[in-house]
């Protein structure tokens, strides 16, 4: 091969393993939702249900980012529609938790406003850089999965007690990493000089 010659990588597939497991998550946003209320947060088997189709929902992102950065599979749509989804799953069911009194308003409101503000940094400082997902905003994504777990499943009465503690780790994480993505975009937007 001469030095004029480059290899130039194939296209991605917008139709790849990784896009498709992000459309199922998107999907599964509303059967959730209608499970949810099904079961009002008072019938045992639809709150089991709910819990189960949220827990592989969730578990749907993990797998395809792996499957992305594994097989190269990265595409621009991915990157806006893996964030749309698990914003659209984690709203509602913060949302529904607080419709039936099971989380206080002000949690819901805390999480939305930083999900969607750091969203909205992110598209601002994209053509500056990107602000990829940090240690702590894994742990974030972990806190709050396990706590709308602890929440939907029917625990018993001794059990559901950790609930609210692990969405107040869940809080503080989200605040305290929100911050950090803050800080993050204004460096990108500085001029460099």
């Amino acid at each position: 091969m001469t030095g004029a010659e480059s290899t130039v990588a194939p296209p991605v597939p917008l139709l790849n393993a990784a896009n498709v497991l992000t459309a199922v998550r998107l999907l599964l946003v509303p059967v959730f939702a209608a499970t949810v209320v099904a079961a009002g947060m008072t019938h045992a088997g639809w709150r089991m249900a709910a819990c189960l189709i949220f827990v592989v929902a969730s578990a749907t992102d993990l797998v395809d980012g792996w499957i992305a950065r594994r097989w190269k599979l990265i595409t621009s749509l991915g990157k806006v529609a893996d964030p749309i989804a698990d914003k659209a799953l984690t709203g509602a069911a913060l949302v529904l938790l607080s419709w039936y009194d099971r989380l206080p308003w002000w949690v819901t409101a805390v999480i939305l406003l930083r999900e969607l503000g750091i969203t909205g940094l992110r598209f601002w400082v994209i053509r500056h850089g990107v602000i990829a997902a940090s240690r702590g905003g894994k742990i974030k994504t972990a806190l709050q999965i396990l706590a709308i777990t602890w929440y939907l499943w029917p625990m018993p009465a001794a059990a559901a007690v950790v609930g609210p503690w692990i969405m107040g780790a869940a809080v503080v994480v989200t605040v305290l990493t929100g911050f950090d993505y803050i800080v993050q975009a204004f460096r990108l937007r500085r001029p460099a000089g």
